[in-house]
């Protein structure tokens, strides 16, 4: 079985799929493993590296594509430079695994399944706790979380810390976590390392108890409606909901020197939860770090990419934090792609169980059929709007 890492095309993208620990462990179980030219260079990772772990590295992009039985990336699939969409350099048979958007890019998984390929988005891994070392989508939050506070202590004109100076006591940060997820609960614990105060949101009341254990004080609001999905995600919930949430949490808002909003909603708009009139009574100077910027954002006043200064506060709308700490961005990734890859390897060779649930779940296309009835719904869902726009 060849198993290929090819290089990130993607602007931006400085991850690799595999580092040369974990090709070392899979050439040791018999896996052949090809690694293109430079995969591993923005992460830090030579090509020497990868050959001394036993990888082969080749140089034609074409020839990786066009004869790995299993390739191995980070993003989703993107169009090249020449022209040529990566989807159409695979190949009827052939396995991927990668990010892959697969509620917001449904027409994508298509394309693969018109393919004949079988994809794998880890999107859809399990949360549960067989599955926890596969879970790349937490792994990522993680970083995220972890970097977005260091942003904003990068921006926020004032100390994180209490300090008692002979100039006197300067009183600590407040920093408001909207969002108690993975990438929340890092950014929470992060932010109370540096020494700030920090209170916490969420629609989940099954989370304060994680929230309290970090130092965070939780805000509680009572919504008397489901919030928690399938695998422990927060459910979208109701306009009615949302009023009474952006009503609970507005007081908070306008007290805090930086707040860190994290609500997303997979395949979806994320959630708005920080009007322009909260913003508008921020104290000049303070910070907001909205991690669903690609998403549309938390904040009505995000734009993707960009750092924006409204009413005196800045509202930076980062895209891809994870990418920007390849190193250990990528060790995680590897990490969660090496555990998902040895489940599916049995002696050397590919063995798809679709009993297990793990396999199961992250399956997105398969001998040449939509796999998952989300990204079935979420096709659906597109063609309908297509229909209504022409209509």
């Amino acid at each position: 079985m060849k198993l290929a890492v090819v290089k990130e095309i993607e602007v931006g993208e400085r991850r690799v799929a595999l580092i040369p620990d974990a090709v070392s462990r899979l050439t040791k179980q018999g896996i052949e493993v090809w690694v293109e030219a430079g995969a591993g260079e923005r992460s830090w990772f030579a090509d020497s590296l990868y050959e001394s772990a036993g990888a082969k590295i080749v140089a034609d992009a074409a020839m990786i594509w066009g004869e790995a039985d299993v390739v191995l990336k980070v993003g989703p699939l993107q169009e090249r430079e020449d022209g040529c969409h990566e989807v159409d350099l695979m190949h009827a048979g052939q396995t991927l695994i990668s990010f892959l958007d697969p509620l917001g890019n449904p027409s994508l998984i298509q394309r693969l399944s018109d393919r004949q390929v079988t994809a794998f988005a880890l999107e859809l891994i399990p949360r549960t706790s067989r599955a926890q070392s596969m879970d790349a989508l937490s792994s990522q939050a993680s970083l995220a979380g972890y970097k977005s506070v260091l942003i904003a202590a990068a921006v926020l004109p004032k100390f994180f810390p209490m300090l008692t100076t002979a100039a006197g006591t300067i009183p600590p940060a407040k920093v408001f976590v909207i969002g108690a997820g993975v990438a929340g609960l890092q950014a929470i614990a992060t932010a109370r390392r540096l020494g700030a105060v920090v209170e916490a949101f969420d629609i989940r009341p099954a989370v304060k108890e994680e929230v309290q254990s970090l130092g965070a004080r939780f805000v509680e609001v009572q919504l008397e409606e489901d919030t928690v999905a399938s695998g422990g995600y927060a459910r979208e919930v109701s306009e009615v909901a949302k009023q009474r949430t952006q009503a609970a949490i507005a007081e908070h808002v306008s007290q805090a020197d930086v707040v860190i909003t994290t609500a997303q909603v997979p395949g979806k708009r994320a959630p708005l939860l920080v009007t322009e009139e909260m913003v508008a009574r921020m104290k000049p100077g303070s910070v907001v770090v909205d991690l669903a910027a690609e998403q549309g954002g938390n904040c009505a006043c995000t734009a993707p990419g960009k750092d924006v200064v409204h009413h005196g506060v800045t509202i930076v709308g980062p895209i891809n934090l994870p990418a920007s700490m390849p190193v250990h961005a990528s060790q995680m990734y590897a990490k969660n792609l090496l555990s998902l890859v040895q489940l599916m390897v049995k002696d050397g060779a590919l063995n798809l169980n679709f009993a297990d649930d793990i396999i199961d779940g992250a399956c997105v296309t398969h001998a040449g059929q939509i796999h998952n009835q989300r990204v079935r719904d979420a096709l659906e869902a597109e063609a309908r709007g297509r229909s209504e726009v022409r209509g």
